[in-house]
Order: structure tokens, then C-alpha cells, then sequence
């Protein structure tokens, strides 16, 4: 069988080399005598992937990316021109997006997951308050609320554009969901998300934490894939957050969340590895949150493995020794 090979972003700055924030885990894949090559992500972000994969070899054979988020119709691109170049992605577009946007996933985490419903979008234009009222009712009609886009959240900008604290006040509603879509632009993924917001754990004892998680980055090319991350109303700090990588179904790494690499967490994976076999792709993150109350660890966000970030410091050998074993 054929060693799957790693693709990075390259350096804007100088193409021969990997992207500095990705520059580490090159390293440490070539000390585990694994080969890596580089993709313009730019290219890639524009719909220029048959550019993007130049520096590919023809028939290199197996394939993973470990790089910056990119749309889902971006990463059926980034497939279609490795597949014309011999070379194959084992995540596929259709697994992609099933991970990495949350209606490809909600249905196998629905009852782990706080409730969520959405609203579909063919462009950057807000709901209409019927689809509001009637998301508003399926979870619930009452009681808060976090609003994002299939991917990503503002949690940055969370009294604005991500909390809602009433969910039968539909004029405030509209309003955090339209000042939501204003600002995400051209950058909003697939839709409007509300999610139940949910009292999460922060390091520091119990706090009041919105379940706002992301998968995506920040920048009009999109950051570094996260899978969760919340931010309680008052700015008071983050939740007490796990980030697991599961590879076929098996975690290959536990570890803190990026945005608090230095946190100790022991998430309890009872019930997660079932669903995660169920949803059925080859390489992903979930981001798991434990309840303020003590009743238990909810998943806050599913992520594709490809384009979720990895937390400083952690030491990532058995997650990259697995890719390029698998």
C-alpha cells in the first residue's frame, strides 16, 4: 500500500517553502520519514485549483491536506484537480463537507450537541422574520440563543452579532442575525444557524458559556480550521474545552482546545465514538464542552481533521504518524 503523502499551504511569501503556521508540523513529519507537498491556498480559495496543485507530483497516490479552511465547493475543486493529477484526497468532497459544515453532521450528534435549527442561504442576504419565527419555534420559541453560519461564529462579537438572550423577542433576533449577516459578507458559509445556548464549565469554576462553536478561522481566505470555541456574554473568559482527533473512528489525540493550549482537560468519551463511527468520516475533530451544572460533556462542534487547529505546544507525533500510516 501506498504512503498517503501531506499537503501544506505554501509561504505566500517564498512557494518552496510550507506556510509558518503549518511549518512546524512539516518538520516533525519529515523526522517521522514522512513526504509532504505544498498547494497555493489562495488559488485554491479562488477557484483556481488546477494552478493550485502544480507543485503536486503527478500519480503521488494518496493524499492528505492538513492546511486553512476552505469552502466546501473549494475543496470538491481541490479534489476534482488532485484526482486529474493521479492523486487522491481520503477525506472526499462529500465526507468534507459532512464534517465541516453543521448540517452534515447535527443529525448524528442531535441529543449530544445543543439544539440547533437553520436556514439555508443562496447568498448574503438576512432571513425574512417568517424563517426566523419558525426556527425560533423549533427550538422552542423561548430562552437564549447563538447565531452563526454553517461554520463560524462572531463570538468576538458576541452582544452584536452572536447572542440573542430571548429567543421569543424575534425583533432582537433579527436584529443579531442581520447584523451577523451584514458583517460575515461574502464569507457566510451555507446559511443562518440558531443554536440553544448552553451553561458551559471555564477553567476557573462554573460560568455562563454560549455554545458558539467554530470551524473556521478568521479573514476573507479563512483561518486556520477550528472545530469549537465559545465566549461567555460578559467576555469573562472560555470555556473548559477538549478538542479530540479521531481517525476511523479511534482518537489518535486528546488534548485543550488551540485558543487554551495550556489547559488540562479529561473529557469523558463514553457516548462520542459511537457517533463518531456513525458519521462516517475517515479524519475529524470534535471540540467537547463540560456542562456548568456537572451533568456531563456535550459537543459543542464537529470539524473535518484536515483544517482544525492543533494547540500549541501539544506534541503531535501519533496524530501525524497515523495519517501517514493510515
Amino acid at each position: 500500500m501506498p504512503v498517503p503523502s501531506i499537503l501544506f499551504p505554501a509561504d505566500p511569501l517564498n512557494p518552496r517553502r510550507p506556510d509558518p503556521h503549518f511549518a512546524w508540523e512539516a518538520r516533525l513529519l519529515r523526522e517521522l520519514g514522512g513526504e509532504h507537498h505544498l498547494v497555493d491556498h489562495d488559488a485554491l480559495f479562488t477557484g483556481r485549483a488546477g494552478e493550485a496543485v502544480q507543485r503536486v507530483p503527478q500519480d503521488d497516490g494518496p493524499l492528505w491536506y492538513r492546511g486553512w479552511m476552505l469552502p466546501s465547493a473549494r475543496y470538491a475543486e481541490f479534489a476534482a484537480a488532485l484526482a486529474a493529477r493521479g492523486g487522491n484526497l481520503l477525506t472526499s468532497a462529500p465526507g468534507y463537507a459532512a464534517a465541516h459544515e453543521l448540517p452534515g453532521w447535527y443529525g448524528v450528534f442531535e441529543g449530544a450537541t445543543p439544539p440547533s435549527a437553520w436556514i439555508p442561504s443562496d447568498g448574503a442576504a438576512a432571513p425574512s422574520p417568517a424563517e426566523l419565527a419558525d426556527a425560533a419555534a423549533r427550538l422552542g420559541g423561548s430562552g437564549p440563543a447563538i447565531v452563526k453560519d454553517y461554520v463560524k461564529s462572531r463570538k468576538h462579537e458576541w452582544d452584536e452579532a452572536c447572542y440573542v438572550p430571548e429567543l421569543a423577542d424575534l425583533e432582537t433576533v433579527g436584529r443579531v442575525v442581520g447584523r451577523f449577516v451584514e458583517r460575515q459578507g461574502a464569507s457566510l458559509a451555507g446559511g443562518v444557524v440558531l443554536r440553544r445556548y448552553e451553561e458551559f464549565e471555564r477553567a476557573g469554576g462554573p460560568g455562563a458559556e454560549g455554545a458558539s462553536g467554530d470551524a473556521g478561522g478568521t479573514g476573507g481566505t479563512g483561518g486556520a480550521g477550528g472545530a469549537g470555541g465559545t465566549v461567555d456574554a460578559g467576555g469573562g473568559g472560555r470555556a473548559l474545552e477538549a478538542r479530540v482527533w479521531w481517525l476511523d473512528g479511534r482518537p489518535i489525540l486528546v488534548g485543550p482546545h488551540p485558543d487554551a493550549p495550556h489547559r488540562r482537560v479529561e473529557p469523558d468519551l463514553t457516548d462520542v465514538p459511537a457517533l463518531v463511527r456513525r458519521l462516517g468520516c475517515r479524519f475529524v475533530t470534535t471540540d467537547l464542552a463540560s456542562r456548568a451544572d456537572g451533568s456531563g460533556w456535550r459537543v459543542v462542534e464537529v470539524g473535518d481533521g484536515q483544517v482544525s487547529d492543533l494547540p500549541r505546544g501539544v506534541d503531535a507525533s501519533g496524530l501525524l504518524a497515523s495519517l501517514i500510516a493510515a
